[in-house]
């Protein structure tokens, strides 16, 4: 059963991506702040896509470093939500902690270990290959400056969002939520395809050129 909602998903994925963390949201937004509040209504717009990630994260069984990550980053993310207080603190918070997750990117790769290194390793395995092998093959020098880019368009979405949602806020204030959404599935999709392609140039031979090339820093 797991397998085919996993087809399906893995299927559907820009469809289920834009219904859970667009469409949604907006419909909540639009019909529910009248009559609850901005604050309230903020955080019950984001229940859909917490639930949608909850989901996939026990569907796909990503018991890894990419899974628990992605995990800690919504918990900590709902805490920040729920702690606020208010509709547009909440917006300020969001703008912090997308700054401080940017700047976390950025700090992987300046101890030489970007988080891409860790997502493709954990990808591989899930995929079946060994470990050990998979480490050797991600430490080509070739493929570790791809992994360093990835990790850089990473850190880069999550800093763009948060200065754009700086502007939005102090232009707009609460209505920025909005906005906010929209921008973010724009920019998330932008750099998601230029992640995905490094992905697949690293997993399709991108280093096999020079096998011995390693960085000894590594």
């Amino acid at each position: 059963m797991n397998c085919g909602v996993m087809g399906f998903m893995k299927g559907k994925a820009i469809l289920l991506d834009l219904l859970f963390y667009l469409a949604i949201p907006l419909i909540m937004w639009n019909t529910l702040r009248e009559s609850l509040g901005d604050y309230v209504t903020m955080l019950l717009a984001s229940v859909p896509g917490i639930l949608y990630t909850i989901f996939s994260f026990i569907i796909q069984k990503r018991i890894n470093f990419s899974g628990l990550f992605i995990l800690v980053m919504l918990l900590v993310g709902t805490l920040i939500d729920i702690l606020s207080g208010s509709a547009l603190q909440m917006l300020w918070n969001n703008v912090y902690y997308g700054a401080f997750i940017g700047l976390f990117y950025m700090a992987s790769m300046l101890v030489k270990r970007p988080l891409a290194y860790y997502f493709a390793l954990d990808g591989a395995e899930m995929m079946g290959y060994e470990r050990s092998n998979v480490k050797t093959y991600l430490f080509l020098k070739r493929n570790m400056i791809v992994l360093h880019l990835i990790t850089f368009c990473f850190g880069l979405r999550s800093l763009i969002i948060a200065a754009v949602n700086v502007y939005l806020i102090k232009q707009y204030g609460v209505e920025a939520f909005e906005q906010g959404i929209v921008f973010k599935q724009i920019i998330s999709w932008a750099l998601t395809i230029l992640t995905t392609l490094g992905f697949l140039y690293v997993a399709k031979g991108g280093g096999k050129r020079n096998p011995k090339e390693t960085d000894p820093a590594m």
